[in-house]
């Protein structure tokens, strides 16, 4: 590439199903010259995002559906590297949007700058970003988590599900259990994320081990995964049961009428259940505050992580696909410099 050129990722066609790598496709275009008000940040990182995928059918979900053609746009750390921005200067540290090696903002929109908090560069795309904040605000604002209740998360091994584990043991629950799939996943639950109990939803014995589980009921069900787990927790929760729905990775690759329903809505009635979803970003004045909280967390290893790694943004597009596979373990990170 020259100096004034970057490579994005663009979506090649709208998506029915799975994704595949050939869905996407890297191009490479100029850098404009900027206007006042506008900067230029160097991406260091990108993320994968399961709930981008929303974004890649022609149907809308809680953002506008991306059109084929268009950049994909999912979170990015970087460093500015030129800037007519009088709040954004060289050097400056920033979270921004794009599965790009460059980006051009003009500080509105997701455009903030980073704090020095001591920590790893890719954890603002990853636990301090948008995943670490859904558990954070999905436990404290959406379930209002209170001291001494049992909690149930999903996809328990990823990185919404995993943070909110701990955070909810951190904050008083009396036990936490987590579904995830396989045993190394469940055994870093217990052993290294200090879930109380993990349930492999691949073992033979799933539904044996589920009910075992379920004994005495949950006060909060944190679901990362979709309908089909909602569904099958509904007649374990407790009275005034709290469900949260931060995303739906089981669903997300189906067409609507074939999403599976829920049957037993009539625990609504009978346990007073209350069922919220949540977009984050209604949380965003408090993220900084937040974010500096979970960083002496995670300095003072009271909360943990797992990263993934991938190098080069050729790489992306079978990063992204893998998280709907059941390949991911942890936050998937491409490193683009």
């Amino acid at each position: 590439m020259s100096p004034r050129e970057m490579e994005r990722i663009v979506l090649v066609r709208h998506i029915d199903g799975a994704p595949s790598p050939d869905d996407f496709r890297i191009e490479r275009v100029a850098i404009p010259e900027l206007a006042d008000g506008q900067f230029l940040a160097r991406n260091q990182f990108v993320s994968c995002d399961p709930g981008t995928r929303s974004r890649l059918s022609p149907g809308a979900s809680y953002a506008p559906p991306l059109q084929p053609g268009a950049p994909v746009d999912g979170f990015s750390v970087g460093e500015v590297i030129e800037s007519r921005n009088e709040h954004f200067a060289v050097g400056d540290k920033v979270a921004l949007t794009g599965w790009a090696t460059h980006v051009v903002s003009n500080g509105r929109g997701y455009a903030v700058k980073l704090p020095d908090l001591g920590v790893p560069e890719s954890l603002w795309i990853g636990i301090l970003g948008v995943p670490g904040m859904t558990a954070w605000f999905g436990l404290k604002r959406v379930a209002q988590l209170q001291a001494g209740e049992r909690v149930l998360v999903t996809s328990a091994a990823g990185p919404v599900g995993a943070t909110a584990g701990q955070l909810a043991k951190l904050w008083g629950a009396s036990e936490v259990v987590g579904i995830a799939g396989g045993p190394e996943k469940c055994q870093w639950l217990t052993q290294v994320a200090g879930f109380d109990r993990a349930i492999d939803y691949k073992a033979p014995d799933f539904e044996g081990q589920f009910a075992a589980a379920a004994e005495g009921g949950y006060d909060v069900m944190f679901d990362n995964v979709g309908n089909a787990m909602i569904d099958r927790a509904l007649p374990v929760m407790k009275m005034r049961g709290r469900i949260v729905v931060s995303g739906q990775v089981a669903d997300y690759n189906t067409p609507v009428d074939k999403v599976p329903g829920l049957k037993h809505t009539a625990q609504f009635i009978a346990r007073r259940l209350r069922m919220e979803g949540l977009v984050v970003f209604d949380d965003l004045p408090g993220f900084s505050a937040a974010q500096a909280e979970l960083a002496t967390m995670i300095g003072d290893g009271r909360v943990r992580y797992r990263e993934e790694i991938f190098e080069g943004l050729a790489s992306l597009p079978a990063a992204f696909c893998g998280l709907f596979t059941g390949a991911s373990f942890g936050r998937r990170v491409i490193r683009v410099g």
